[in-house]
């Protein structure tokens, strides 16, 4: 009698056939997933080996048995003896039952102490600068508790501990109270992160976890099983931004805010932190889908945070509604700035074919034709990117620098690979090209695009302007450039605005008023100009990068501020 397949042979077995697909791998994997659900794994590594498979088939599941098996086993897979064993050697992983420490930016720790208090809790080992925690501590009470402080001796620990509630811990504390100090957010901001905390997310009912996070089907629509092979083959860029999404469909409040949330979380539970998530808009959340249960839920920012120029998106990339991915994209001018990310659990899947998606719904939301991948995404200072051949990707995806010397390098390496096949490029080589930015043009190349042209140069014009005119008195100088361009612009009535587009306009005006030659431009050129000041604080940011790059008086008057800086 044939012995019984072991566990850690079952794990091998399943994670050989995990991307293959049809009739006779779909019982197969059924089966390895109920074995391996019931059993007790021997290492650390081989446990969270498991669980990215299971994560992989709940993404890319055969049919209905599989499906069903492999839910079964995550929703229990915080309560495994092997998970509880090792929880200490999976720290940090995101796997449920096990513990995170980050050093979570203020806006996430905030909204971590708002849904987990009791869970989160201060990494005083880490902490990089106790010294200045004690010196801010007194702010943070009540003058009459701050009187002792200064006469009475105990470590910042203790008195944080004496100073806090009962149903708190000292993270959810301080947080809460740093919060509530009288700055703008920015200085706030700052603030928190110059402390260096480090905070630790101990397992929690409901709290953050890769192993059962997923888009509700409410939302991400009906899952599509995967019949056929994984698409590995490199797609055509033109061709894909030619083929548009199936639906592009705006989300409720509610729903946006629920993605928002599920994309913290796939932050949190991989050690990331993104901005543009933390500052997520609820009500400029999008869902775009594309075949086979391929989804981007595109997230804009509050109003209050978005940047004088360049819209920032992001996406989370969905497979049937388990993020998979994200994309963190700049848009103006006509051109897009990438940084894209696939999660090292689907590395093995479909990345390229993922990317001529993005690339569909970027066309599709923004109108560009450009694109641009900056330097960490190719490899500089970012290892894991050399390791994978970041670079070689996108050349071979169409992507080429401007920069002389890279080019020269880039020839180079492929003369090398021509006279012979199997020539790498050196990591000294991946190096050198990872310095400079890549570029896909659909349409004519030209320079005006993000990473080519420094649209932020154009502030240091208006400073120049402010400084001249205004001096230190910067209240007045917005005061006086609102008024002055609300007559430029024919006279802007902001009565029925809302306040984030009154506080686009008062960013805005400064700007308007410094655009060279602008007292020339026709009337109603004149009156567009408070239309795209008013979108830039409207609902969607998108509908500002269309009236700005439709403007085209505004996009050549901003080029010429940068050019004379």
């Amino acid at each position: 009698m044939a012995k019984p397949e072991t566990p850690a042979a079952a794990l091998r077995a399943l994670q050989s056939i995990q991307a293959e697909f049809g009739a006779d791998r779909a019982a197969r994997k059924s089966a390895l997933v109920r074995r391996l659900a019931r059993a007790r794994l021997p290492r650390a590594r081989d446990v969270l080996a498991l669980h990215e498979s299971l994560l992989f088939l709940w993404a890319y599941a055969d049919d209905e048995e599989v499906l069903e098996a492999v839910e079964g086993a995550l929703a229990a897979f915080g309560a495994r003896r092997d998970v509880r064993q090792f929880r200490a050697e999976l720290e940090d992983s995101g796997v449920a039952g096990t513990e995170i420490v980050y050093r979570f930016y203020a806006e996430m720790a905030k909204w971590l102490a708002a849904h987990w208090p009791s869970a989160l809790s201060i990494d005083w080992d880490l902490v990089e600068d106790e010294a200045r925690l004690s010196r801010l501590l007194p702010f943070c009470v009540l003058p009459a508790e701050a009187a002792c402080m200064e006469e009475l001796v105990f470590s910042t620990r203790d008195w944080i501990d004496r100073l806090r509630g009962p149903d708190e811990t000292d993270a959810t504390f301080l947080v809460r109270r740093l919060e509530r100090l009288p700055l703008p957010p920015a200085l706030h901001e700052h603030l928190y992160q110059e402390l260096g905390l480090w905070l630790r997310l101990a397992p929690a009912p409901d709290s953050p976890a890769r192993t059962t996070s997923r888009l509700p089907e409410a939302i991400s629509g009906p899952r599509v099983f995967q019949a056929g092979p994984l698409r590995r083959a490199r797609p055509d860029l033109a061709a894909e931004a030619r083929r548009p999404p199936r639906s592009v469909r705006a989300l409720s409040r509610a729903e946006g805010a629920a993605v928002i949330d599920l994309a913290r979380v796939a932050m949190v539970t991989r050690s990331r932190d993104l901005d543009a998530f933390s500052y997520g808009d609820p009500d400029d959340v999008r869902l775009v889908e594309h075949e086979d249960g391929l989804a981007f839920a595109v997230v804009g920012v509050l109003p209050e945070r978005r940047l004088l120029f360049e819209a920032v998106y992001a996406f989370l990339t969905l497979k049937n509604g388990v993020p998979i991915g994200y994309v963190l994209n700049s848009a103006l001018y006509g051109s897009a700035e990438i940084a894209y990310n696939v999660f090292e659990t689907f590395r093995g899947g479909e990345a390229a074919h993922v990317y001529g998606r993005v690339v569909a719904t970027l066309v599709a939301l923004f109108g560009v034709d450009s694109f641009t991948v900056y330097p960490y995404q190719l490899g500089d200072d970012n290892e894991e990117a050399i390791a994978s051949g970041a670079w070689w990707f996108y050349q071979k995806l169409g992507f080429r620098p401007k920069a002389p010397g890279a080019l020269r390098t880039m020839r180079r390496e492929l003369a090398a690979q021509k006279r012979d096949p199997a020539h790498r490029s050196s990591r000294a080589t991946l190096c050198e090209l990872a310095r400079e930015n890549v570029y896909l043009h659909l349409g004519d190349a030209r320079d005006d695009v993000i990473g080519v042209t420094p649209y932020g140069d154009a502030g240091l014009a208006v400073a120049d302007l402010m400084a001249a005119r205004f001096g230190s008195d910067r209240e007045r100088a917005e005061a006086a450039c609102c008024a002055e361009a609300a007559e430029l612009c024919g006279g802007v009535d902001l009565t029925d605005w809302s306040a984030s587009e009154r506080g686009a306009w008062r960013r805005y005006a400064p700007l308007i008023v410094a655009l060279p030659g602008v007292r020339r431009w026709s009337a109603a050129e004149r009156r567009a100009l408070a239309e795209i000041a008013r979108a830039k604080g409207g609902r969607r940011e998108s509908d500002f990068v269309r009236k700005f790059d439709q403007h085209r008086r505004l996009r050549a008057a901003v080029l010429e501020l940068t050019r004379g800086v």
